[in-house]
């Protein structure tokens, strides 16, 4: 069975809006690295529409770095009930997304890698669906912005490892926690 792994950018004050606005100054030879760790370890992306619109804008014009190539050359799965004529590798996902990911998770090997795509991930966290939840928090505060967990949401999930970087940012693991 394939799992399904998030990757959020947040700020300390839990906006997940626009984060190429302000992890810049965090970023680093050493989260680079981990970055790239994570994008080996999956065998696809699963992207809500607007990150995918976003990504396929930039990544296919990069290229000679590790990380740009396979995120060029991995299958991704898009999101979409509008999105008609995917390019960069891509496959629309116009169902029911909960059983849509279902299915994608009993395909053998397949590990999906969600970036962002808040939309996407909300109702895939209500039903279980996500079983690693990686959480990179940077070091500061917008005040305003969209995040991830809406008022009135509620998720128990457990700490499984952290990863603290020289300029400051963190990866927060979770994992749901089993029901007792």
């Amino acid at each position: 069975m394939g799992k399904v792994a998030l990757q959020m950018f947040l700020t300390l004050d839990g906006v997940m809006e626009a984060p190429e606005k302000w992890e810049g100054p965090f970023w680093s030879d050493e989260l680079e690295t981990y970055a790239l760790e994570q994008v080996l370890a999956a065998d696809a992306l699963l992207l809500g529409r607007a990150t995918y619109e976003l990504f396929a804008s930039s990544w296919p014009s990069r290229s000679g770095d590790d990380f740009s190539d396979r995120m060029n050359s991995m299958p991704k799965f898009v999101v979409s009930k509008t999105l008609k004529a995917p390019e960069w590798n891509a496959t629309v996902i116009d169902g029911d997304i909960v059983e849509e990911v279902s299915k994608l998770k009993q395909q053998s090997g397949q590990d999906l890698l969600i970036y962002a795509s808040g939309e996407l991930v909300r109702p895939l966290i209500q039903h279980g669906l996500i079983d690693d939840l990686r959480f990179w928090i940077f070091p500061v505060v917008l005040g305003n912005g969209k995040r991830l967990f809406r008022e009135g949401a509620t998720t128990t999930l457990e700490l499984v490892d952290t990863k603290t970087f020289e300029t400051g940012a963190v990866v927060l693991r979770y994992q749901p926690k089993p029901a007792s």
